[in-house]
């Protein structure tokens, strides 16, 4: 099992780093192979264009970061996606990531032609690691929605997600070794099937 961790924050060893780190270690525990995509990393990174360019052949026409990209996300069975919020959803640098899967969902529409065929999803699964800074009950429903179209758009099933609220100091998520613990058990749980 190949398990890709995206860590999404441009703050390096923040809060969904040291969550993400801890969950790939588990599952590479586990046996699984580990990837790693760091958004902050890609410095040659367009939005999406909107262009249409991938409609008739599901690839993406703009030549830039993403084409190391999109090998890693086709063959990763598992994907962690690992959050900080940024006024309700994710920072822009993932976030054009995210938008750059425009082309994977036209592939899907390419192969599946049918509603009923897209109901099903045949390339993995998916999973969400977010952390804010504050108490809100709507706190993660913009990034939620974005995780599962995200995964809905790579052909996975958005399998669910560890959400940590009122986590904002960096490094302080050491500090609750709850979810520590919970990273854990999720990198587990996903390596092991269980």
């Amino acid at each position: 099992m190949k398990v890709l961790g995206i860590y999404c924050s441009p703050r390096k060893g923040g809060n969904t780093d040291i969550l993400l780190d801890e969950a790939l270690e588990a599952a590479a525990e586990a046996g699984a192979e580990i990837e790693r995509i760091y958004c902050r990393k890609l410095k040659n990174l367009s939005g999406c264009i909107e262009c249409g360019g991938c409609d008739e052949t599901g690839k993406c026409v703009v030549e830039d970061d993403m084409a190391d990209v999109y090998p890693q996300l086709g063959t990763a069975d598992a994907i962690i996606l690992s959050v900080p919020i940024f006024f309700f959803n994710m920072p822009a640098q993932s976030k054009a990531l995210v938008d750059r899967t425009q082309a994977c969902w036209a592939a899907r529409l390419l192969k599946k032609k049918t509603k009923e065929e897209r109901k099903k999803y045949d390339s993995g699964k998916g999973w969400l690691i977010a952390v804010g800074a504050t108490k809100g009950a709507n706190l993660f429903t913009g990034m939620d929605l974005t995780a599962k179209y995200f995964y809905d758009a790579l052909d996975m099933n958005y399998e669910g997600s560890l959400l940590v609220w009122s986590v904002e100091g960096k490094g302080s998520v050491r500090e609750h070794p709850e979810h520590m613990q919970e990273a854990r058990d999720l990198g587990q749980k996903i390596a092991t099937g269980g």
